[in-house]
């Protein structure tokens, strides 16, 4: 996955988590870990607290926890708690005249196909926990 998305560090980040549960996270030990930075981190994983999927706890001992056992957090549930959608066109753009019809018609049918790719998306990523990612880790 694209290393620079959110998705892919909230789900790489989680993924270890998923493999120990009980230990918490730095933001600076997970952006070491994917090469971003920090602050980046806390804004993608207080997206995921928001959501109920994480907690956070300050102090020397603190970090970023699983909200809920692993196998109850699906890969959609991360993907719907970050926002992220498929790219749909600006339907108010200069690119997009509501006067023709051709647009408004191509807009349609784009929308559609998108909206059924994403159903497909999401329908699948439902059925996979993110203790999936963490058990690799736990392999021989």
């Amino acid at each position: 996955m694209k290393r620079n998305s959110r998705l892919s560090l909230a789900l790489h980040a989680l993924g270890h988590m998923a493999a120990e549960p009980r230990q918490p996270r730095t933001s600076t030990e997970i952006a070491e870990h994917n090469q971003t930075n920090p602050v980046f981190v806390r804004r993608v994983l207080g997206l995921l607290r928001e959501a109920g999927l994480l907690v956070s706890e300050k102090g020397p001992r603190g970090g970023w926890l699983l909200a809920h056992a692993p196998e109850d957090i699906s890969l959609t549930d991360v993907y719907l708690a970050l926002g992220e959608r498929f790219m749909r066109p600006d339907p108010d753009g200069t690119d997009n005249p509501p006067q023709c019809l051709v647009e408004r018609e191509l807009r349609t049918e784009v929308d559609a196909a998108l909206s059924a790719a994403e159903a497909t998306l999401t329908d699948h990523l439902s059925r996979v926990p993110i203790s999936r990612l963490g058990a690799v880790l736990r392999r021989p």
